[in-house]
């Protein structure tokens, strides 16, 4: 019933309306606004009314102009950095530490004892013998097969504008001539890929030295032949942790390499984590400085290296947080051998902003890539995004994924038997910018992020004094043995340590508020204009009576429309007839049907009597004395 109530009411001020025209309207705003301007537009002469006209429209486009710099300010979502200096007992960072070398040679030799015997007769041919040096008949033969499937050239460039191509394993030239491939000084040694064997659709990798291309193209075989090697094959073969971690401190409490956990790098082989939080709560570190850090002794075991696989020596070391995967060949650094580093740590703690001030993410579940690395149940990183990324394309265009990265479920790692134009397709994703700007746009950066500045120091170790004493110590505690197993070619010691536990937070805020947009909005309306909120409600308040004499306006004019209609059903009179209505009161308009006889017409109209008070007349006794008769 109130609901009826309140709809006829409202249907009500719908009929009444504001009660006068547009012009009305505007006068009355100019008269009662309490908007500098307008008022004097409407109480001045003429031309003072057009100096205000003229300014009130332009301080107005001044405001409005105004207003659409500050909204856009705002809508462009600034945000400003702080930094911030805080001082606790913070948690000690994961350590994860690799050999540089990812396989023992002893245990993979014979995986790549063909491999091997075809890159030496390469360095050969590469290193210009003379011809009573080169072993001509090679017992056993060489298996060419690897070397067809992605050989080594050399590039003839001494004519800029026709380059002759040689083969290493062949004694002519490719392109014309009789010279062998060591004669040529000046050429450079690509590595061609192509699509398949034999094929002309072929890409080069160019490489200025011998040394670059033989161990590019030694990585790229290898990879072939160790993605056909189980997982626990390859852990087997690699280095164990009771071998390579001889000593461990952390504090003052010893621990040993079962505080470590294990996990397989493609990289580096296994690899080795302390403190890295999935079993157990991590480690806080009580105090700043070297002795309340952690202390390790490792051996690298030099002399068991893959000669052409891995080119340098030493441990590969990174510092992350918890639950997080390493990624060594991009954040990692080198310790020497014989050397003993110090690794002094500094934390950076990062915050940023989510949407719709930056595009980062909090977990990394709002991003469209499937991340790989979640089998080993870390947390999401860009790093692991982009290689996920990389490897979900490879395995989309290619058919394989790449020995590299981890792999998809149901999906093969490459190598040259089962898909023999892997390197090309591999080789075209890794350079084609439309591929890694797929990758980029889609993955995001945390909003949370903790990064390890390090201030490292090396110094010989053992000294020359020592290392006797401290060799037959550690050959004894590992292999229970008098004798010196060790040397300085294969000892690493590490100190990590915080150097201090002042921590700096680098955090986001917001450039622009919504407090800041209102009252930059306000200010300028007030500076130009000398107006207020209750300014721009009057001014609501006549658009909205405006809108209300609008539809006053349209419900008569569809009124009168409709009346029209329905006095003249048919075409409109003419101007003869509607004069002939008026002189001769019988005269009736012709309708379009006859009417029946029997039905009678409408009584003629009549002209009523007069009855207005002005013609009454009085009798002369009821006039006043004070009358003027004539």
């Amino acid at each position: 019933m109130n609901l009826k109530k309140y709809l006829v009411r409202a249907l009500h001020r719908l009929q009444k309306g504001p009660g006068y025209t547009y012009k009305e309207l505007l006068v009355w705003y100019c008269d009662n606004t309490n908007t500098h301007g307008p008022k004097r537009i409407i109480k001045e002469g003429p031309k003072k009314k057009l100096i205000w006209f003229f300014l009130t429209l332009l301080f107005a486009s001044l405001v409005f102009w105004q207003w659409g710099i500050l909204i856009n300010t705002y809508l462009s979502y600034n945000v400003t950095s702080s930094l911030s200096i805080g001082f606790k007992t913070m948690k000690f960072p994961a350590v994860t530490v690799c050999n540089a070398n990812p396989f023992k040679y002893s245990e993979v030799k014979h995986l790549l004892k063909e491999l091997d015997r075809l890159i030496e007769a390469a360095l050969e041919r590469i290193l210009q013998p003379t011809p009573g040096n080169v072993s001509e008949n090679v017992s056993p033969p060489l298996n060419l097969q690897l070397w067809n499937q992605i050989p080594l050239v050399l590039i003839d460039e001494h004519n800029k504008d026709n380059p002759v191509i040689l083969d290493i394993f062949e004694t002519n030239q490719t392109a014309g001539g009789n010279e062998t491939a060591g004669d040529d000084q000046n050429s450079t040694c690509p590595c061609p890929q192509c699509s398949h064997q034999g094929s002309n659709n072929c890409t080069y990798r160019n490489f200025t030295s011998a040394a670059q291309a033989v161990t590019e193209w030694y990585i790229l075989q290898s990879t072939s032949i160790l993605s056909k090697v189980p997982l626990h094959e390859r852990i087997r073969m690699g280095y164990q942790a009771e071998d390579m971690i001889l000593a461990c401190l952390y504090g003052a409490e010893p621990c040993n390499y079962k505080n470590f956990t294990q996990i397989y790098h493609p990289d580096h082989g296994n690899c080795y984590i302390f403190n890295w939080g999935m079993d157990e709560e991590a480690l806080n570190s009580s105090n700043p400085g070297a002795e309340f850090g952690l202390k390790l002794i490792l051996d690298i075991s030099q002399q068991d290296y893959i000669p052409y696989l891995s080119s340098a020596a030493g441990a590969r070391l990174m510092l992350h947080q918890q639950k997080s995967f390493p990624f060594l060949k991009d954040q990692g650094i080198y310790a020497m051998a014989g050397t003993e580093t110090s690794i002094g740590v500094l934390v950076d703690e990062l915050e940023r902003m989510g949407y719709p001030y930056s595009d980062c993410t909090m977990n990394g579940s709002d991003v469209p890539v499937k991340n790989l690395y979640s089998q080993y149940n870390t947390s999401y990183s860009i790093q692991a995004c982009l290689r996920s990324c990389f490897q979900n394309h490879m395995v989309e265009i290619c058919g394989c994924g790449h020995y590299m990265f981890p792999l998809p479920k149901g999906v093969n790692y490459c190598n040259n038997e089962d898909n023999p134009g892997w390197a090309y397709c591999y080789s075209s994703l890794r350079s084609s910018i439309t591929q890694r700007q797929i990758c980029i746009d889609s993955c995001k950066e945390t909003c949370n992020d903790t990064q390890y500045k390090m201030t490292i120091s090396m110094a010989d170790w053992p000294s020359e004094a020592s290392e006797d004493w401290i060799f037959h110590i550690l050959s004894y505690e590992r292999d229970m043995s008098t004798n010196v197993t060790l040397d300085r070619n294969g000892i690493i010691k590490l100190n990590i340590y915080f150097q201090e536990y002042n921590y700096r937070t680098i955090s986001e805020s917001a450039a622009t508020t919504i407090v800041w947009l209102l009252s930059s909005l306000g200010g300028q309306f007030g500076f130009w204009m000398g107006g207020s909120v209750l300014c721009l409600i009057e001014f609501g308040e006549i658009i909205i009576d405006s809108l209300w004499i609008t539809i006053i306006n349209v419900i008569s004019w569809c009124k009168g429309l409709k009346q029209k209609r329905a006095r003249y059903p048919d075409a409109p009179p003419t101007v003869s007839e509607l004069v002939e209505a008026h002189t001769n009161l019988g005269f009736q308009h012709e309708a379009m049907g006859a009417l029946p006889r029997d039905e009678a017409l409408p009584p003629e109209p009549g002209t009523p009597p007069p009855n207005y008070d002005s013609l009454r007349v009085q009798p002369l006794d009821v006039l006043s004395p004070d009358s003027d008769v004539e």
